[in-house]
């Protein structure tokens, strides 16, 4: 199947779970043209479905509910509820189970993608110790969330706060969505908003690239004071999940597999974000200027991209270790070659460049 086949089967997939946004769409499949990271970013589908024929030799080792749609720019900051600032992946969309190795490949290779542009300037090999060595250290110490306060000084010097003022104008110049919000999606807003708010007006959001395309509504008000917003995002079953049935001519139909989201949320170690919750196929957040993404790029010392690579990787295993099969991972880690990670992140990026290459 040519890249192009594998994005229409896709799309018409998609649509038989959720509804399509058409102009969203059109606006991701112009991104994916634009540099190799937001293809990577856009395309989980694809991957999931090459991953077996690539890496059939990783594919093989102990399975884990993973996040599936992993990459650097998956991890961000939110309040827990102590209101203590907590780092840590912040999308479970594409959650599924698969073998373990499949998260982190896609991982080195996001790395890996951004090293090549110039983003991150490590080597491949530094940064793939990096992301397996705290994987490791991760899964030997029975994992830790990265609570933001007393501990981590050194990562809460890397969080940019978003200016509230700037924030704020932004999400109250979107408009108000002039169509049918759907009745399941209103519920889950209201569930997640204060008890009896209903002063909220409900406008239409784009973000993201792997859901670029999914109906994005958010709730928008004051509140005692101050500014308040909630999102909801539509959810379909892991595009893993997607490929895997796929491969045995069985994805055609509506899917009766489970959104595995909220199941990932709850078994991770992890302190909680008390304002995210999964309800009737939507994930519901609370959006703030405290939500916020560290960019590697604008990380100004060398051995601190370094130690949040190392920092992706624990958390990641922060993920797997809700599978509770830690020394199963572990045995497996022993028995591999030293350049594992680096050489099957090296012939993921091939495939996906060469589908990049398609695109364009």
């Amino acid at each position: 199947m040519t890249f192009h086949q594998s994005t229409e089967a896709y799309e018409t997939w998609l649509g038989s779970q959720l509804e399509i946004v058409p102009e969203d769409l059109k606006e991701k499949h112009a991104l994916m043209k634009e540099a190799i990271f937001p293809f990577l970013r856009a395309t989980y589908y694809r991957w999931a479905q090459l991953w077996p024929q690539v890496c059939p030799d990783l594919n093989t080792a102990p399975a884990v509910l993973a996040i599936g749609d992993l990459h650097i720019e998956n991890f961000g900051t939110w309040r827990d509820a102590e209101g203590r600032l907590v780092w840590g992946v912040n999308d479970f969309d594409e959650a599924d189970f698969m073998p373990y190795t499949a998260d982190l490949v896609r991982l080195a290779v996001s790395a890996h993608v951004s090293i090549d542009s110039g983003r991150l300037n490590v080597g491949y090999g530094e940064a793939c110790q990096s992301l397996l060595g705290g994987y490791q250290e991760c899964l030997e110490a029975g994992g830790q969330p990265y609570v933001l306060s007393e501990k981590h000084q050194w990562l809460s010097e890397l969080v940019e706060l978003r200016n509230p003022v700037t924030f704020w104008d932004k999400l109250n110049a979107l408009t108000d969505f002039k169509g049918h919000v759907p009745s399941t999606a209103k519920k889950a807003l209201e569930q997640l908003l204060p008890p009896g708010f209903t002063a909220y007006r409900v406008a239409h959001r784009k973000a993201g690239l792997g859901s670029l395309g999914r109906q994005r509504f958010v709730a928008l008000g004051e509140y005692r004071g101050g500014h308040i917003c909630r999102e909801a995002k539509a959810l379909a079953p892991s595009a893993w999940w997607w490929a895997q049935t796929t491969a045995a001519k069985k994805g055609s139909a509506k899917s009766t597999e489970p959104i595995h989201c909220q199941q990932a949320l709850d078994s991770s170690v992890r302190s909680y974000d008390p304002l995210v919750r999964v309800a009737d196929a939507w994930v519901v957040r609370r959006l703030a200027p405290d939500c916020a993404k560290i960019e590697l790029s604008s990380v100004p010392r060398e051995k601190d991209k370094t130690r949040l690579l190392r920092a992706m990787g624990w958390e990641t295993a922060n993920i797997h270790l809700g599978s509770k099969n830690a020394p199963a991972i572990l045995a497996d880690l022993k028995k591999k070659d030293v350049h594992w990670l680096h050489e099957g992140a090296d012939r993921m990026k091939a495939a996906t460049l060469a589908d990049w290459q398609e695109w364009k």
